[in-house]
């Protein structure tokens, strides 16, 4: 069962128009979005789709509300979801739609889809690096940075849940090739499928079940320089810093959190661990020195000789 990752969530909000426009702003390009919602992609063709909360066409809500409506993950192929379909219809239903999509719900509640996975291929440099002792990534006179860099999401990267119960959530995900790939004792593990190597696509967090819902999704960009930039633009929008610009631990992948209107935090990151089968897992406690590296904090531009004219107060 090669489950390659997320290719889309879709989600049930209260201000189609507010969160379509965060969307678009975070560097989501809108493909048939109106006034009812639509659908938001990364440079790769994964994405969101977002519809207000009382659109019939949306799966049934959970019973706390959250806004998160059903997460598609894209597989490698047909006999893949075949394979699927067949673990998954020893206990529980499973239907596949007019859109090829198969579908259930996990041992959560969550409501889940399997497409063979429309993924676009990518063809652009990763930030490159200049270092002594190594040799040059960038060529003379290629610049490292510029006031114009795109700085769009490429991917995306994983979705988190709350979840009342982690054991049996990580068993039902181990049933369809799920593995471990690092662990916050008591509290969660990162899980990565078959057809990746990226450190984590599913990361399961314990809270009380009143809590049940997304945490935050994130789409990976093409370096720490993107992340900075993206987020420092985001901010320059308007929109609320949460957590970040930092990098993680487990993973070691950059980050940056903000508030969002889809009644969870929304994250750009970048330079994520890649593992196989010979990993081993590792486990540590949950809390700031095994959360993060280090982290900074947001504050307005600033030069030697103080701040700008349009700083000053």
């Amino acid at each position: 069962m090669k489950i390659i990752g997320p290719d889309y969530l879709v989600f049930g909000v209260d201000d189609v128009d507010a969160c379509t426009q965060y969307m678009t702003d975070y560097g989501l390009k809108p493909i048939d979005v109106t006034d009812k919602g639509g659908r938001l992609e990364a440079l790769d063709g994964t994405g969101v789709v977002i519809r207000h909360r009382d659109d019939p066409s949306l799966p049934r809500a959970m019973e706390t509300g959250t806004m998160l409506r059903e997460t598609v993950y894209g597989v490698a192929d047909e006999a893949s979801l075949q394979a699927l379909e067949q673990e998954l219809s020893k206990d529980r239903t499973v239907t596949r739609g007019s859109d090829g999509v198969l579908r259930c719900q996990d041992d959560m509640g969550f409501a889940l889809g399997f497409q063979i996975t429309t993924r676009r291929a990518l063809d652009l440099p990763s930030e490159r690096v200049n270092a002594p002792g190594d040799q040059p990534q960038r060529p003379a006179n290629e610049l490292g940075c510029t006031n114009d860099l795109p700085a769009l999401p490429r991917s995306l990267s994983h979705v988190v849940y709350f979840v009342p119960d982690f054991a049996k959530a990580e068993a039902f995900y181990k049933r369809i090739g799920f593995v471990c790939t690092d662990r916050f004792v008591g509290v969660g593990p990162f899980l990565r499928p078959g057809g990746t190597l990226d450190h984590h696509t599913l990361f399961l967090i314990q809270t009380p079940p009143f809590m049940k819902g997304i945490e935050h999704f994130t789409f990976h960009m093409g370096g720490p320089t993107e992340v900075m930039t993206a987020g420092y633009r985001f901010v320059a929008k308007g929109y609320e810093s949460f957590w970040g610009p930092g990098r993680h631990q487990l993973g070691s992948n950059w980050f940056w959190y903000f508030n969002s209107p889809l009644g969870c935090h929304v994250e750009y990151d970048a330079d994520m661990d890649l593992h196989d089968d010979n990993w081993t897992a590792r486990e540590a406690p949950l809390g700031a020195d095994a959360s993060q590296y280090f982290l900074f904090e947001h504050r307005p531009k600033w030069a030697p000789g103080g701040p700008g004219p349009a700083q000053q107060h």
